[in-house]
């Protein structure tokens, strides 16, 4: 069977205030393109479709014309898509029905009945275009881990999510007499997995250990985590694919989709293409410089280049109050878009080498002194006494009120 993996689109996201919706549906057009030449039997979407969980009407239709165009490039290919946490569960399904005639398989949520969990919803049986039956997936959108349904009454709810996952597993093994290849789709962050680049403020989901995705797989369709990549023993059954387009400037990867080829339960065999972005995203020098040597970079950026620039500046103390509308008018005339200053502190700056605690060793330090630590990192300087103090009297207030289960 033959996977092409992708997912985390973000339709509709804007780039400090900057329509993205070109590069967008030029992704969508390439994404057409690699199915008509790869000929998949299926194609997973493994969440975050949407970047807003109410996207616009013109960004419905960008989603909707595209995955339209994809499936007229292989109409045998089956298409499954899943809702991430970006994603509003009940509108990625409203279509559902109509997006069968098309091949198109969306799950958005679990579907309960009073106390029964519809299973079989989550199972797809993927065929060719002989209708020769190729493999299963199995769709879990993203749920959080306190929301999965109760299917055995004894089961403690810190257990429901491994027992909703292995149960879908058991029931695929059931229904596959052929044992023709498995693939899971999830949306979620797998305990040890990279997550360079990712920026927290679109998203955070707790870890989730591998183990608990269950056993019966042949391959995990990983979607959340936006840097690509095969997780640590997992014998690259379980993997990232990645975002097609960055979403944040320090999202400095390479950008592709998967496509995965599984033979029976042998090891998957993995390769990805890539996906071309018009309008990069640059970080103007690599390295930063005071602000008026960063300017003259700017300026003499060729005028008509598309970026996205965001300006990479050391600091002593503090901006200008204008050095923002300095950038902003450099860039008036060119095909070039000013987004924002990264600011570097000189003590930060030259502490680049400090040092990357464990989670041991955080969990030995004291509130006040993880507190104290992350001030000298973002500020490039100690934590004064006074403010050491006023820290010290609220974690104080905090450890002797009385606790209320």
């Amino acid at each position: 069977m033959k996977i092409l993996h992708t997912s985390d689109w973000h339709l509709g996201h804007t780039l400090y205030n900057y329509d993205r919706s070109q590069e967008q549906e030029d992704f969508l057009r390439q994404l057409a393109e690699i199915v008509r030449h790869e000929k998949p039997d299926v194609m997973t979407v493994s969440g975050d479709i949407y970047h807003y969980s109410t996207p616009s009407a013109a960004t419905q239709k960008m989603y909707t014309e595209g995955l339209l165009n994809i499936h007229k490039a292989c109409p045998e290919m089956a298409i499954v898509v899943t809702a991430g946490n970006h994603d509003s569960s009940s509108k990625l399904e409203i279509d559902s029905s109509l997006w069968q005639h098309f091949g198109v398989t969306v799950i958005g949520n679990i579907e309960r009945d009073c106390e029964n969990v519809n299973l079989a919803r989550h199972i797809i049986a993927i065929e060719n275009g002989k209708g020769e039956k190729k493999g299963y997936v199995i769709a879990v959108p993203h749920i959080y881990p306190q929301n999965f349904p109760v299917l055995d009454a004894g089961t403690p709810r810190e257990e429901r999510q491994p027992r909703f996952f292995q149960a879908l597993l058991d029931e695929t093994e059931k229904q596959n007499t052929e044992r023709l290849p498995v693939v899971l789709m999830a949306h979620l962050s797998i305990t040890g997995s990279d997550r360079s680049g990712h920026d927290e403020s679109i998203g955070g989901i707790d870890y989730v250990p591998l183990e608990d995705l269950g056993k019966g797989y042949d391959y995990l369709a990983l979607g959340h985590i936006h840097c690509p990549q095969d997780i640590k023993g997992s014998s690259r059954r379980a993997r990232y694919c990645g975002t097609p387009l960055p979403v944040s400037f320090d999202e400095t990867y390479p950008h592709s989709v998967s496509i995965v080829e599984l033979n029976g339960h042998e090891e998957p065999l993995t390769r990805t293409v890539a996906i071309e972005n018009p309008i990069p995203l640059i970080t103007l020098p690599h390295t930063p410089v005071p602000f008026e040597e960063a300017l003259k970079q700017l300026e003499e950026y060729p005028g008509d280049k598309q970026a996205y620039i965001r300006l990479n500046v050391l600091i002593e103390n503090y901006l200008a109050p204008d050095c923002n509308e300095r950038a902003a008018n450099a860039v008036k005339d060119k095909a070039c878009k000013y987004c924002y200053i990264k600011s570097n502190r000189e003590k930060q700056a030259a502490d680049d080498s400090a040092k990357h605690l464990s989670i041991q060793e955080i969990q030995e330090m004291s509130p006040l002194d993880i507190a104290r630590l992350y001030y000298r990192e973002t500020e490039g300087e100690e934590m004064d006494e006074e403010l050491c103090g006023m820290m010290g009297d609220v974690l104080r207030q905090i450890k002797e009120k009385p606790q209320s289960f």
